[in-house]
């Protein structure tokens, strides 16, 4: 580190205003670089599934079980083993179909209190008791350290606390508290590696719960940032937001989760397409969403009047960014609807449905008054909803496009590549880049996008489209969005989305090397972790890639998924004893884990660390700890020589 000037030493004296405060210091310090590296947890896809999300948070993707069979191995019953992790995942619920007597007090307490012994000794214990309740600091403080005392004192002052806490008739809430910071100290830091939203019913409540996570950090996935679009007022993303919603019958996350009225959508609906059938258009998985008020034939009818003002807004967006040069998916005013057709790439094709009544051919992409109506409606509803606009602040605090952590690249889909492996370059709203520069230009644009202003801000909420169904987007990397022909051409040629380079190239070693340089990673220690596209496990897809090189982590945690999977998602994690891979069961409902402690069982070790367990030294954080520890001891030295005064 370089010497530091003495104007930054006193701004530092400040805070360490003698030689006795930084002696201090620099000892908590190198005592917090020799603790083992924190457990880091990477998923992707959650996809609204909040249920199997939350379930995966309380019991750490099988840590906390792990835990149970390190302590009690051979000496606790399968059977009892299951019922203190059902105790440990749902502690309120579990503790209301207990046979809660005295001697079940004395065990249940003294095994929580174990298992929190275990996830706290990678912790100081300054950063335990931070995050300690108020209201049971104290307790669970001496219940954690009790071992400070000599043997047969430290069994009589422990069980005496444990008999005051019976008596008093706080266990149960002092147990649940435990819990609580069992969960909380299980994952140190979470990494999702996008796509909270769509499809699933829950994308509201998984970021509820992620706020309350310690330390976690998001990289946008295409369905994200085609929610973030959205709450920022991009109308065409908020009618994609509202088809995609309609399309999976899921619009419990815009109703309940964000409060946004779909009335006016309903009303509008009904008053144009009253008589129509709307018979290609019916609402996907309708049957199997119990919580749905309207009936199939009124989600049709929303379904098919939100998509043809999408197609209106995207076609206005795209017309409107010649550079984007995707002219060619404005496809309205390809139609011809007194022969039924539409005309792509010089074919000509019938159309399953012409009843277009809101299509104006003189001007195909304006919406009538009643569609610009409605969606000035729903985007004050969008900019409005208090708890939409709260996530969306996580988003831009949390959220990044791409994160480079502890030997890891991390980024949703895709870098977008040449055929020969070179990084492809892109313009991105008026500056040609590529590999880094191109990811770390288009988080420029998303943030423009909340926190700029005038035309430079309106040009960046267009980009968002893009981004969303972009070619050169590295979120999406396909040639085209093919929602428009897949609604309505029957010719399933016309479906085929091309994929880009990076999705075969990033699957050699050389080429990820490559990319991991481009990042300033080691291209022999450094890993990229993607999400995106679902590994097949049941055609025998891995998701381990290019030789180690890269995982691709979604393994289904959305339902529709897993019979393509044949698993409900992965969890990567990464601690000190080394990399494994988590994969996960299906969740079946959280009544069931709450009575039988279901849990995590497959994993694999990827790389095993047991040779050099790696430290806090070791990490990104460890460096800034060192530096840190370095500038201290400037400052000491400054103390001792008189060149700054030091404050008694």
């Amino acid at each position: 580190m370089p010497t530091l000037s003495d104007r930054y030493l006193r701004l530092l004296a400040d805070k360490f205003p003698n030689s006795n405060a930084v002696r201090t210091e620099i000892i908590n310090l190198r005592a917090i670089l020799s603790l083992p590296k924190g457990t880091e947890h990477f998923v992707s896809d959650l996809h609204g599934e909040s249920s199997a999300f939350i379930h995966m948070i309380k019991n750490a993707s099988g840590v906390v079980r792990r835990k149970v069979d390190d302590i009690y191995g051979d000496t606790m019953s399968e059977e009892e083993k299951r019922a203190l992790c059902a105790l440990i995942y749902y502690p309120d619920e579990r503790l209301e179909i207990e046979d809660r007597t005295h001697d079940w007090y004395v065990r249940r307490l003294s095994q929580v209190v174990e298992i929190a012994r275990a996830v706290t000794i990678k912790y100081s214990r300054s950063k335990v008791h931070k995050l300690l309740p108020k209201s049971f600091a104290y307790i669970i403080k001496e219940l954690l350290h009790e071992s400070n005392l000599e043997q047969h004192d430290r069994q009589t002052y422990y069980n005496a606390i444990i008999e005051a806490i019976i008596e008093t008739g706080c266990a149960d809430q002092l147990i649940i508290a435990i819990c609580y910071l069992i969960h909380t100290l299980a994952i140190d830091t979470l990494h999702v590696v996008g796509d909270i939203f769509d499809r699933g019913p829950g994308a509201s409540k998984i970021l509820d719960v992620l706020s309350t996570v310690r330390d976690y950090d998001i990289q946008w996935g295409n369905h994200d940032i085609e929610w973030i679009g959205a709450m920022l007022g991009n109308q065409a993303l908020i009618a994609t937001v509202l088809r995609v919603s309609i399309r999976y019958a899921n619009i419990e996350t815009l109703e309940e989760g964000y409060g946004i009225n779909l009335l006016p959508l309903a009303n509008f609906a009904m008053e144009t397409y009253g008589d129509d059938p709307c018979t290609i258009w019916q609402t996907r998985d309708f049957e199997n969403n119990p919580r749905l008020t309207r009936s199939a034939q009124m989600m049709a009818k929303m379904h098919k009047a939100i998509s043809i003002i999408q197609f209106k807004l995207e076609g206005q967006t795209v017309l409107r960014h010649p550079e984007w040069q995707m002219d060619h998916r404005a496809l309205l005013d390809k139609i011809n609807l007194r022969r039924g057709t539409v005309t792509l790439d010089g074919t000509e094709y019938p159309m399953l449905d012409t009843n277009l009544p809101t299509l104006c051919t003189d001007d195909p992409y304006r919406l009538s008054q009643e569609e610009q109506d409605l969606m000035n409606q729903l985007t004050r509803s969008f900019r409005k909803s208090e708890k939409m606009q709260k996530h969306l602040r996580m988003f831009y605090r949390h959220g990044s496009l791409h994160l480079v952590r502890n030997g890891f690249l991390l980024y949703h889909a895709a870098i977008p590549l040449n055929d020969d492996g070179s990084f492809r370059e892109v313009d991105v709203c008026g500056v040609r880049c590529s590999g880094r520069r191109l990811m770390e230009r288009n988080d420029e644009i998303v943030r423009l996008a909340y926190y700029g202003s005038g035309q430079e801000q309106r040009d960046a909420l267009d980009y968002m489209l893009y981004l969303w169904e972009g070619e050169n987007s590295p979120l999406y990397d396909k040639d085209k969005m093919t929602t428009f022909e897949r609604y309505f051409i029957a010719d399933q040629t016309t479906w085929h989305e091309r994929k880009g380079a990076y999705y075969e190239l990033a699957n050699r070693k050389d080429v990820c090397q490559r990319i991991l340089m481009e990042f300033g990673l080691s291209p022999e220690t450094g890993r990229i972790i993607n999400g995106h596209i679902p590994v097949r496990t049941i055609k025998g897809e891995t998701p381990m890639r290019a030789e180690g090189r890269r995982f691709v982590i979604d393994g289904g945690f959305s339902k529709p998924y897993q019979e393509k999977t044949g698993i409900a998602g992965y969890t990567l994690i990464y601690n000190s004893h080394g990399i494994q891979l988590v994969e996960h069961e299906s969740f079946e409902s959280r009544e069931q884990a709450v009575r039988s402690g279901s849990d995590i069982h497959s994993r694999a070790m990827l790389e095993d660390f047991s040779q050099r367990r790696m430290r806090v030294r070791d990490t990104d954080r460890g460096q800034e700890l060192m530096q840190q520890v370095d500038a201290l001891q400037q400052l000491l030295a400054a103390y001792a020589s008189g060149r700054i005064e030091e404050t008694v």
